[in-house]
């Protein structure tokens, strides 16, 4: 256990932080998981754009990686164009 009250604050911070990004990087993986799942392409042409502000914002925010995102919005784009 830490002895300086500094670091028994980052500890705080850092586990606060933790669930944050836990809980907006499973909430942009279900948005991407369902987004694959659609079969229609009206609908995930619809939902594309959602998603890929999504995967920005995380991406600016450092919860995922900036390549991350933009390999995840391209494989997205040609899932999305395969759909007949």
């Amino acid at each position: 256990m830490a002895n300086h009250k500094s670091s028994l604050k980052r500890i705080r911070q850092e586990q606060k932080k933790r669930l944050h990004n836990r809980y907006y990087a499973k909430t942009m993986r279900n948005a991407v998981r369902k987004l694959r799942a659609t079969t229609d392409k009206a609908v995930a042409t619809e939902m594309y754009p959602i998603v890929q502000k999504a995967l920005d914002k995380l991406a600016k925010i450092n919860v995922i990686h900036k390549n991350k995102a933009a390999n995840l919005k391209s494989k997205l784009a040609k899932h999305i164009n395969k759909l007949g």
